[in-house]
């Protein structure tokens, strides 16, 4: 038996694993005791990654769906030959521009994936260009774009200096963190209090993270209400840091917009009580170092952008932005800011989907208009759809209307691990390698880690049966399709002359060029690809972050924080007048994160459903009595798009009239016990309405919907 080092790719904390191998196989993982940051832990679903790498249930072959709907081998060759051919088909009839490509949250892991699939589009000429961001976290991005002028400029909070954090839908304690690198993060949070700070958790459920720190409750969709009000006290009491709003545009704009917020009149919306609002705005603006954090709980209501905005203005008014203890920017060991410049990846509104003209996040437009886009007639008209790392049909609000759609398709290829709910409608599933069997660098979260890091590994074990990674994959059909492919011109030029670079090869010339880098030899000790494979565990590079690096890096021509950008003002005028919900859905449903589950992939791992887990409605015992719902019974949940069945589960974590559900459940695809596991697909309860998307990025609404539930019959 042999021992390898890598670390996991399956959530940002990035915990070091020690892999044990016999024979080419993976025997077991475990955490790995050496790794500088994660110390020895690491999390079941990362364990776990032992049953998903060996699955019985995994594609193995490249396999294409025959006319009875069932599926057979087929080889490489003849795949990717027929694939490329009906692509080339739709270019010439009817353009690059009809051909779409979705991508899931495991292809932002890769380092490779993204560079060579945005080479693929950008060849293409298409904008029909889709990710799970929209149903997680592009609002983060487009709120970035409009206060720093970049949407990559995302702060993260310095846990382990600050004195007060405010947390809003976020549960580190289950997640482990979000747009924040700190594998040990319950200890960092631990700290925070144990140096005599706090930590406030804002969640309409009492969550794992809440019943450890100091919880405060908020309704549902509420965040926007609660942080407006928490400007406006602020503002009227003259509390903010002056330092501070000087370096920043459109202060008195803000100033007057958050005078009609006062906590007395928002408390009937954010559910916070008028005297906690003030308690919690004098605290933040009297701490030294404060700073307020949101992740995927704030970014799935009806304001996702505008809450992503205001928690950097709460915390830039209250004196903790870009400030030891606050809301810093981590830099990278690669010029990233350079290189997306120069790639044209930054982007925010730099043009519009053809259905509902939402603006674009980082070149990609959101899932939920993707249904429309296949059916809705013209030109531009999406034909095939290329899906890799993802599974839009259990993801995507307004599931039924999705799988309808896909069935038009001209032309549906996966790329995945699995035959998933979207591959059984597929005309291709493609077998894709595991993060265990690539070799991989961690550049999309160079800049959130905390401390600050880098590292590179090596493929644990050959990839099973025909297994290809997916830049392979997507490099052999541009050869086929005899597309130039590259994310920036100079690879584009090379692939034309016949030169066709790895990601190794290229991520070697960042690494030794960047700020740390060796300059081929020029710099004594500096980075290189050659230094990071020689210390399998990775490279501390720093203590810490550095603050006070903003100004240097903002976009914005005047170098300064736009706190007041007309599309904000017209978003907090939205929210004023937004017409009362129905009476008719008089509870709202929320979203929650498992331990145990990472959206709707890892629901195959025996080891991830032990203790028959199940599928289940979180409702308050008010609730409950109310509507004559027993524990372990089934309930019915129904909003205005559609009905879902599954047990109740009494707990007094949920504060009266929320319901949370978690997502990912309610398997119909190639995989026996995701299958088993039953459950329901509770996006099928949001609106498949294109208009009904967060209009500044195109976010779902998943949180705060509108039901109603009452006792239901098991499912058949």
């Amino acid at each position: 038996m042999a021992q390898a080092f890598t670390y996991c790719r399956i959530c940002e904390p990035l915990c070091g694993l020690e892999a044990t191998v016999e024979g080419g196989e993976l025997i077991r993982l475990r955490p790995d005791r050496e790794h500088p940051l994660s110390k020895g832990f690491a999390c079941p679903k990362g364990i776990a990654m032992t049953e998903v790498q060996n699955d019985p249930d995994r594609v193995l072959h490249p396999m294409r769906r025959r006319a009875d709907g069932e599926f057979e081998r087929v080889s490489w060759d003849e795949a990717l030959a027929d694939i490329a051919a009906r692509l080339n088909r739709i270019r010439r009839e009817h353009g690059g521009g009809a051909i779409g490509w979705y991508f899931g949250n495991p292809a932002s892991f890769s380092y490779s994936h993204p560079l060579w699939m945005s080479g693929f589009m950008g060849a293409l000429g298409s904008r029909h260009f889709y990710s799970a961001g929209s149903q997680d976290v592009n609002n983060r991005f487009a709120a970035s774009a409009l206060l720093y002028g970049s949407p990559l400029l995302v702060p993260i909070p310095d846990l382990k200096r600050t004195d007060l954090l405010v947390m809003l839908g976020a549960n580190p304690l289950v997640s482990h963190g979000s747009l924040v690198t700190a594998p040990r993060i319950k200890e960092d949070l631990a700290a925070i209090v144990r140096g005599g700070g706090r930590v406030v958790v804002v969640d309409p459920r009492r969550t794992e993270t809440a019943a450890a720190f100091e919880h405060l409750p908020v309704a549902p969709d509420g965040d926007a209400w609660l942080l407006l009000s928490l400007l406006h006290v602020i503002f009227a009491e003259g509390l903010e840091d002056r330092g501070a709003c000087d370096r920043a545009r459109g202060v008195q704009r803000l100033r007057e917009a958050v005078k009609d917020f006062p906590p007395e009149q928002t408390a009937v919306h954010s559910g916070v009580a008028a005297g906690d609002v003030r308690a919690l705005a004098r605290s933040l603006a009297a701490s030294e170092r404060p700073v307020v954090y949101g992740r995927t709980g704030t970014c799935l209501g009806r304001y996702g952008t505008l809450t992503a905005f205001l928690i950097d203005v709460v915390t830039l008014v209250a004196g903790g932005l870009d400030r030891v203890g606050g809301a810093i920017f981590g830099q990278s060991p690669i010029r990233i800011d350079e290189i997306a410049k120069r790639s044209g990846v930054a982007t925010y509104g730099t043009v519009r989907s053809r259905v509902g003209g939402y603006p674009d996040v980082l070149g990609t437009f959101p899932a939920g208009v993707m249904a429309e886009e296949i059916r809705a007639p013209g030109t531009g008209r999406m034909r095939a759809l290329i899906v890799s790392a993802g599974n839009p049909l259990n993801s995507v609000p307004g599931s039924a209307a999705l799988g309808e759609a896909l069935d038009e398709l001209d032309l549906l290829v996966c790329i995945d691990l699995y035959v998933s709910d979207t591959g059984r409608k597929a005309d291709y599933v493609l077998p894709a390698t595991t993060f265990l069997e690539r070799e991989d660098f961690p550049l999309p979260f160079l800049q959130n880690h905390l401390t600050p890091y880098v590292t590179w590994t090596e493929a644990v074990v050959p990839p099973r049966g025909e297994a290809r990674q997916e830049w392979e994959i997507i490099d052999s059909l541009a050869r086929r399709m005899r597309l130039p492919l590259g994310s920036v011109g100079a690879q584009r030029l090379l692939y034309r002359m016949g030169v066709r670079p790895s990601p190794r090869t290229m991520v070697d010339a960042l690494l030794r060029t960047g700020p740390y880098g060796d300059w081929y030899g020029l710099r004594r000790g500096g980075l290189s690809l050659r230094k990071l494979r020689a210390n399998p565990h990775g490279i501390i590079l720093g203590d810490h972050q550095r603050a006070g690096t903003l100004r240097s890096r903002i976009l914005h021509k005047d170098k300064k924080v736009h706190v007041a950008p007309p599309e904000i003002v017209a978003e907090i005028e939205r929210l004023a007048a937004a017409p009362a919900p129905p009476d008719d859905y008089p509870l709202r449903l929320i979203g929650m994160r498992e331990l145990r589950s990472h959206n709707s992939w890892m629901h195959n791992a025996p080891a991830l459903m032990r203790g028959k887990r199940a599928h289940a409605a979180r409702v308050n015992p008010k609730d409950a009595a109310e509507y004559g719902l027993q524990d372990g019974a089934p309930c019915r949940v129904t909003s205005e798009h559609g009905s879902v069945v599954l047990p109740v589960k009494v707990t007094d974590e949920m504060t009266p009239g929320t319901i949370a559900v978690p997502h990912g459940w309610g398997h119909d695809g190639g995989w026996q016990v995701a299958n088993a596991a039953g459950g329901a697909n509770v996006n099928l309860l949001a609106s498949p309405d294109p208009a009904d998307l967060e209009p500044l990025a195109g976010m779902a609404r998943l949180n705060g919907v509108p039901v109603k539930i009452a006792p239901g019959r098991p499912p058949a």
